[in-house]
């Protein structure tokens, strides 16, 4: 099975479809898939909906889908610094469905399990309980939320092998993991690809299993705020 594709553009090539579910890793502007994001934007790709912590900033990450209207629909914690973001959804132009930051985590690793629901008492008593079932387990009460089984999964790691065997690096770990787990078809980029067998077992943070299609790149990796020390 081929893995490893030349470029962002081939590798999602025969994946996307209007209207499709997308689970993206990255937070903020840490670890974000900012070459296959670019790839959904050039394909001309619309209706979709984004299951992401956040949708980055306004020219960057997510946010370039958002410029060109190709989203419909936002799973997020967290709007963040994107201005268009907050007003697209302000204005009604597009749906948000805001979920608790662990929630959403656990909602993709749970798709990636297989699991379909779990009870978490996060959101109980607010606006993110409404509509959804409640259950009373001892004396508490939990809500139940459903797992998330994306279409395609994109997500950005530091290294891998020619199998997808993964290690994101530091803070970039963050939602990739998860939103790897939880896509039907998996694309990864990295910024090195190393022989198989090269990654020691014990360092590896998503087992190639999970990773469908591969690609190496090189990565702008923009800081969202930066802050420095007066001189």
């Amino acid at each position: 099975m081929k893995k490893i594709y030349s470029s962002a553009s081939e590798a999602m090539d025969g994946l996307l479809s209007d209207g499709m579910l997308i689970a993206a890793g990255g937070f903020g502007l840490c670890g974000i898939p900012e070459l296959l994001l670019q790839a959904i934007k050039e394909a001309w790709t619309k209706d979709l909906t984004f299951a992401s912590n956040n949708a980055g900033v306004d020219d960057f990450g997510i946010g370039i889908l958002l410029q060109t209207r190709q989203v419909k629909k936002m799973i997020s914690s967290y709007v963040g610094e994107n201005a268009e973001f907050m007003r697209q959804y302000l204005s009604g132009e597009l749906e948000l469905e805001f979920n608790p930051q662990g929630t959403l985590a656990e909602r993709m690793r749970a798709g990636g399990c297989g699991i379909p629901g779990f009870y978490t008492k996060t959101g109980v008593g607010t606006v993110i309980a409404e509509g959804k079932e409640h259950k009373e387990f001892g004396d508490e009460t939990y809500i139940m939320e459903e797992g998330i089984f994306a279409d395609v999964s994109i997500v950005k790691a530091w290294k891998a092998d020619e199998t997808g065997n993964a290690i994101f690096r530091k803070t970039a770990r963050n939602f990739n993991p998860p939103a790897a787990m939880c896509g039907k078809v998996c694309v990864m980029e990295v910024e090195e690809i190393v022989p198989t067998g090269s990654l020691d077992p014990d360092h590896i943070h998503l087992p190639g299993i999970y990773v469908h299609r591969l690609i190496q790149g090189e990565h702008e990796k923009r800081i969202e705020q930066r802050t420095v020390r007066e001189a």
